[in-house]
């Protein structure tokens, strides 16, 4: 018979996470213009999920996100069809179960927590009321839940107030005594910022209709435009366009002017010039409509990569879009604050060789045109600028070439004006004669005929020049 083990002095050991450690890890590399931004991810991710887009040129359109912020208080409010009561654990929980119910639709969240990471950034407290369908309730965060180590569970209660229409109202209070005070101290600067990074990163979707307010003020889009001349034939100013699907993510991307080359006047005075402002040039990378890169120039997007340049006022007229969609959400290239690129994604890692190939196109046309600053200005303004919607839309006009890099795909290669060559003003004069009678000449004129039969012949044609001058 075998013997029983001794009994076992020890016992279980309680390995789960603080709160207060996980609230304040999740939180700590995150800035709070960027938990705002998870905030009105999660408004579009509910149009998405409640199939609210019916309109294909303005999908988004009659959709809304109010923001109100004041120095002891952080809401926001939609009306994008609210959280289903069937995914109270994708939204409620730090963290997304394994057994989520499937999602087929583009958003950018993999990991369920942006909402509650940007509740804890804000504040300690924060009631959300939300309605879909027959669902309308309310959830709610506060210090006592914090304090609890013993229950990670949160109550549903109904709603107190039924919300006019389907959505979502998050108030957030007992702010974080960092954001407080910059609310109090800096709240009309910190608005200002604000609606500006809402205008860089939400720019493709309020194009689309969705309207977004900061304290009644709304946020008008920063839409990049290239030049793309109509005509098709000869050389002309367009975007390098490159465009592909690679395992379930479709790629396109567009490099071109977005205003005239400047010279170098201009760009000494570049900050002092907002026609000519660097801040709304370079490289823009998208993934499922959020802008996750805005005008970046540094190699994350190529830029002193190879033979490629590193970013030059030189460069100011040059921008680029890189745009990602897929369904599937941890396919696309960004970091968990989806905010910025995985620089480990072999995806993005051969699409920034593609972007390298346009930028290479475009400074090279800088580089031609230092002679003619005016002549290439007046190339590009000749021609429109459009949207990359429009971009998109015109597309299958142009001339492609099947790509044979490792990701496949298509690129288009433009066919750029290069500057008319200026008339010579110099020729080269070159005889042969024989040696004995060029020793002669070479001694009459110099003294010496071992001097050197070019600058025998530069001679005799120097003093011939001056005689036939004076006559």
């Amino acid at each position: 018979m075998t013997k029983d083990p001794p009994p076992n002095p020890f016992g279980p050991i309680d390995a789960s996470p603080t709160k207060d450690f996980f609230v304040s890890m999740l939180t700590r590399d995150i800035s709070l213009d960027d938990a705002i931004l998870d905030l009105l991810d999660n408004c579009v991710d509910g149009i998405l999920r409640n199939e609210l887009t019916n309109n294909e040129e303005h999908p988004y359109k009659g959709r809304h996100a109010q923001i109100e912020v004041s120095d002891g208080h952080f809401s926001i409010a939609d009306n994008c069809g609210g959280i289903p009561w069937a995914l109270k654990d994708y939204a409620f929980r730090m963290g997304r179960p394994a057994k989520t119910p499937g999602t087929n639709h583009p958003t950018v969240g993999v990991y369920g927590i942006g909402m509650k990471r940007a509740i804890f950034k804000i504040g300690r407290e924060c009631v959300i009321e939300t309605r879909n369908g027959a669902d309308t309730y309310e959830v709610e965060f506060d210090d006592n839940w914090l304090r609890d180590e013993n229950s990670w569970q949160l109550e549903a209660r109904p709603s107190k107030t039924k919300p006019k229409e389907p959505g979502t109202i998050i108030v957030i209070g007992k702010l974080n005594s960092e954001i407080k005070r910059e609310f109090a101290e800096q709240l009309d600067s910190f608005v200002e910022r604000l609606i500006k990074s809402i205008r860089s990163h939400y720019s493709a979707i309020i194009e689309k209709g969705f309207s977004i307010t900061v304290n009644k003020n709304e946020v008008k889009p920063f839409p990049v435009k290239l030049a793309f001349a109509d005509t098709l034939k000869g050389s002309a100013i367009r975007p390098y366009l490159f465009e592909t699907t690679y395992k379930g993510v479709n790629v396109f991307l567009a490099v071109g002017f977005t205003k005239p080359i400047t010279g170098r006047e201009e760009q000494e005075d570049d900050n002092e010039n907002p026609k000519y402002d660097s801040d709304r040039t370079g490289w823009t990378v998208i993934c499922n409509d959020r802008v996750i890169l805005y005008c970046d120039k540094s190699e994350q997007t190529g830029w002193g990569i190879g033979r490629v340049p590193k970013y030059h006022p030189q460069f100011n007229a040059i921008s680029g879009v890189v745009i990602f969609e897929s369904n599937d959400a941890s396919k696309l290239p960004t970091v968990t604050t989806k905010r910025g690129l995985n620089m480990g994604s072999l995806l993005y890692l051969h699409v920034r060789e593609r972007m390298m190939e346009g930028l290479k196109i475009f400074t090279e046309f800088t580089n031609k045109w230092k002679d003619d600053i005016e002549g290439a200005k007046s190339e590009i303004k000749r021609v429109n600028l459009v949207t990359i919607r429009e971009l998109r839309g015109v597309s299958d006009s142009l001339t492609f070439t099947k790509s044979r890099q490792a990701i496949g795909g298509r690129y288009s290669r433009p066919d750029l004006p290069v500057p008319k060559t200026a008339a010579p003003t110099s020729r080269r004069i070159s005889f042969v004669r024989a040696i004995s009678d060029i020793d002669v000449v070479a001694d009459y004129l110099f003294g010496d005929s071992n001097v050197e039969p070019a600058k025998v012949g530069e001679k005799c044609f120097d003093n011939i020049f001056k005689e036939a001058k004076r006559k």
